[in-house]
Order: C-alpha cells, then structure tokens, then sequence
C-alpha cells in the first residue's frame, strides 16, 4: 500500500469525502454452503477479498481500513472452524507483511489480541512493530474485539486518569489514533452492528449490501463509496 495523498474517493456532487471505513466482513460460511464446499473454503476466498479490497482501498485513498476479522463471541464457533481462522489469519501476515512494508502501509490490531495463541501474538506485535513508523494507509484488524468490552475498558481507564467523559473515553479506545470512522459497510444482507465500534459508529454512514463477503470487490466499495460522497452529514444539527 502506498501513502494516502490528495484522496478521492467519492464522486458525488456534495464532494463529501471518507477517511475511515470500516466493514462487517459477513457470509463467508453461506458462500461455501451455497457451493456445497467446506466453510473453510468460505474463508479461504474471505482472505483474497480481504487482499483485494485492502489494496482498493489504498488506490480511493483511504486513511484507514478496519476490518471486523474475529469477534470475541467467536470462540462460540466450533473448534476446527476456529483453528482454520487463525491458520488463515497467520498465513495471511506472513505471504502480506511485506507488501504492507514496501506500500508505506501500517498494520494496527484492534481487540484483546493478547487472549490469542502465543504464536500469532508474537506474529502481530512483529508486524505492528515492522510497519509502525509507516504513514500510508493503516489497515486495522479487529480481532478478539467486542466494542462493548472496549467500551467498558475505555471507561474503566479514563476513570483512572480522572473524569469520564465522552472525550476521555475516547481517547482510551483502541481506535484513538484512527480518523474518525465515516463509512460502516456490511455484506451478506443482515443489518445489524453486532458489537461492532458502537461508539465510533454514532455519526457513521451505514452501507448494508446483500453480497457475500467473497463476492465482495473493490467495485463495491467504489459503489459505497460514491454513495457515501452524496450524502449530507449533519452530526445532529439541521
């Protein structure tokens, strides 16, 4: 990924222009199903969607790019489906760090990434480290991450500092060094936000769409995008 410079990402009439978007990478699971293949399969192409969209979201000059990779209600999931998740997850770090390096690109893990196996744990610390001074596009991960927990981690951390209150909440969010979020995307037809950045979301446009997450392209998020561009943000006011 290449640094960000003079973005445009949008081409509506309002020139409203996204920094942050965010996206509910969701259906991976019913996309294998629907081809009668293991839902590892499913998340497999999840990966190169992820690929795909990452680097477009470079070239629209994006600031940043968060993912929702692994929800901390995911250890719900049966256990092979996990292991294949964090296989993935490993394999990805490891074949894309260096395209990151050589973009200018930074990678930041957002959730209680520390609860995962020692192995990625080094795994990620190494890759935050390796692109840490990069200024381009960060890629943020949310992984073990429950915006509700966050939110409540937050709180317990500003109250240690001295008042709560919504700014120093804020400045306790793993987010706080991200622009604030814009665009909220979610594949797969449901609309909901599944405790996913509550409070970054609370003046967030929302894109819902009925594609997959493996069918997801860099075309859509061209099209949310644009929508985006025409829409009129008031954060309250008239």
């Amino acid at each position: 990924m290449s640094a960000a410079v003079a973005p445009r990402n949008g081409s509506g009439d309002t020139g409203c222009v996204a920094r942050h978007v965010a996206i509910i990478m969701d259906g991976n699971g019913r996309w294998a199903k629907k081809r009668l293949m293991p839902r590892v399969v499913g998340h497999k192409r999840g990966v190169d969607a992820v690929r795909e969209v990452a680097r477009a979201a470079r070239d629209m000059g994006l600031e940043a790019l968060t993912l929702y990779a692994f929800s901390s209600e995911n250890w719900k999931r049966p256990a092979d489906e996990i292991a294949d998740l964090m296989g993935l997850l490993k394999a990805f770090i490891r074949s894309d760090l260096q395209e990151l390096v050589d973009n200018n690109a930074r990678l930041r893990i957002i959730g209680d990434y520390h609860g995962l196996a020692p192995d990625i744990v080094e795994l990620v610390e190494d890759a935050m480290a390796r692109t840490a001074a990069n200024t381009g596009t960060t890629l943020a991960i949310a992984l073990n991450y429950g915006s509700q927990q966050e939110i409540a981690r937050a709180a317990a951390r500003a109250a240690a500092k001295g008042a709560i209150t919504p700014e120093a909440i804020e400045a306790e969010l793993y987010t706080a060094d991200l622009p604030p979020l814009d665009l909220l995307i979610r594949t797969s037809g449901e609309v909901r936000l599944s405790n996913f950045l509550l409070w970054q979301a609370a003046y967030a446009e929302m894109w819902f769409t009925d594609v997959l997450w493996p069918d997801f392209t860099p075309e859509h998020l061209r099209q949310a995008l644009d929508q985006f561009s025409t829409r009129e943000r008031r954060f309250g006011g008239r």
